[in-house]
């Protein structure tokens, strides 16, 4: 058996392990019952055992299991914080700790994608990598850029090579596959939280992902949208074949540090930044950044924020959808039958449903509070608060989400909205968010 199918064969293993180690956790909990342990406390035992179980084997993993725990990384402020411990450090270690490709593999990967030649494009290049991502590893070069005249020396330039693993088409299929069947173990975790669109979204994604060069035209878009941007940097793309990106190199703190072990004044202006490149990107470059991981950000130098990633977008050549600025701005004028009446045009509700609008504009209200206000703190506190609002089967919020559809055209980008969110929690950012909206989404600003 070659590397790459026992590799495979123990990452299956691994995530078909899963259900088993529930199952004896469930048992576990049934002999408790009967011994007059309260219910309550096994169910905490069991959630907090099968968060740990799920989250050390993710971040053991590549491929789809690993592309799966940085989509739900996001989603870790709204958990309670003995779940979240043991989740955030094994994401932590995700990228760290994943064992690099052989430099035989890497080399011979380079010489397929670029050319026999590859190393006379390169003045030098590090075998070791710099860092690893889901379906690749990225190792830092400087690329010998072409002079401007003749006979002059070329310009050198240090870059990133990403390079993708060797059949990470076929890891990623595999593991969503396994990972689907999970889906209900994660709501023993946090009830709250349906896997299986996520699931769904990511299989519809891994051909774009796996494909260098369309992103490589995904990232040449964004730079041109943001060239000379005093907030916003987007590294230029250098070269790029089916397996292999290379684009300029970008030193800066890395978002999870900022996270971690930022000054405040430095978590409030990375979540405005953050903020702004949400919003900004449909209307800039018709092209909404789909992957909010904290890995795929740095805070440069000078203050900017930094892009590094863009395998995952949502394409949007109008811009963010004039409807969700407009509803938002009915919502907090207080218009409750305008409100239902506009998400029922879109779809949010069905046609032949008589909805309570007052009813619905008090489930709304708490979700669009970060705007009501000049200024709103996001917390990892409100996030769960909110989560326990919505998701608690006996509460009004929880009956009425039941009755609304959320369209095919808006999932993305609820998704992305909702994992931004996740971060700028992570940050506990400050900023005048509203002001950020008025100025990006269409259809907020108050009519003058």
């Amino acid at each position: 058996m070659t590397d790459i199918p026992r590799r495979a064969a123990s990452r299956t293993a691994k995530l078909a392990a899963l259900p088993l180690g529930f199952a004896g956790r469930a048992a576990l909990g049934l002999g408790k019952r009967a011994v007059g342990i309260a219910s309550d406390v096994i169910s905490a035992d069991i959630q907090q055992r099968t968060a740990e179980q799920i989250f050390s084997v993710l971040g053991q993993l590549k491929g789809g299991a690993m592309k799966f725990g940085q989509a739900l990384s996001v989603f870790e402020a709204a958990l309670p914080e003995e779940m979240a411990g043991p989740y955030r450090q094994a994401l932590t270690k995700l990228q760290e700790a994943a064992p690099p490709m052989p430099v035989a593999n890497v080399h011979k990967a380079l010489a397929e994608q670029l050319g026999p030649d590859w190393r006379d494009r390169f003045a030098e290049f590090d075998d070791s990598p710099a860092a690893a991502a889901s379906i690749g590893q990225v190792h830092r070069a400087v690329w010998k850029l072409p002079p401007a005249r003749r006979n002059a020396k070329p310009k050198l330039l240090p870059v990133a090579v990403k390079v993708q693993y060797p059949g990470a088409g076929d890891a990623l299929i595999t593991d969503l596959k396994q990972l689907s069947r999970l889906a209900g173990m994660f709501k023993i975790i946090q009830p709250g939280i349906d896997v299986k669109p996520l699931l769904a979204e990511l299989r519809d994604r891994i051909t774009e992902e796996l494909d260098y060069e369309m992103e490589a035209e995904t990232q040449r878009a964004f730079e041109e949208a943001y060239r000379g941007d005093p907030e916003i940097f987007v590294p230029r793309v250098v070269a790029s074949a089916p397996r292999i990106l290379v684009t300029e190199w970008v030193d800066g703190t890395p978002l999870a540090d900022v996270i971690t072990g930022g000054t405040p004044a430095e978590r409030d202006e990375a979540g405005r930044l953050m903020a702004i490149l949400h919003f900004s990107a449909p209307g800039r470059a018709g092209l909404l950044h789909a992957d909010p991981h904290p890995g795929n950000f740095r805070i440069l130098p000078d203050g900017r924020l930094g892009v590094i990633d863009f395998g995952a977008v949502a394409r949007l050549p109008d811009g963010h959808p004039e409807p969700i600025g407009r509803l938002v701005r009915l919502a907090l004028d207080g218009q409750a039958q305008a409100v239902v009446d506009g998400l029922r045009d879109e779809g949010f509700v069905k046609a032949t449903d008589d909805l309570d609008a007052e009813a619905l504009l008090e489930f709304l209200l708490p979700m669009i509070e970060p705007v009501a206000v000049e200024r709103f703190r996001f917390t990892r506190s409100w996030l769960r608060s909110e989560a326990t609002r919505l998701t608690n089967p006996r509460g009004p919020a929880y009956q009425l989400s039941r009755r609304l559809n959320l369209p095919p055209s808006y999932l993305l980008i609820h998704r992305v909205t909702l994992g931004s969110m996740g971060v700028l929690c992570q940050l506990e950012a400050e900023a005048s968010y509203r002001e950020i909206l008025q100025k990006w989404l269409p259809g907020f600003a108050p009519a003058i």
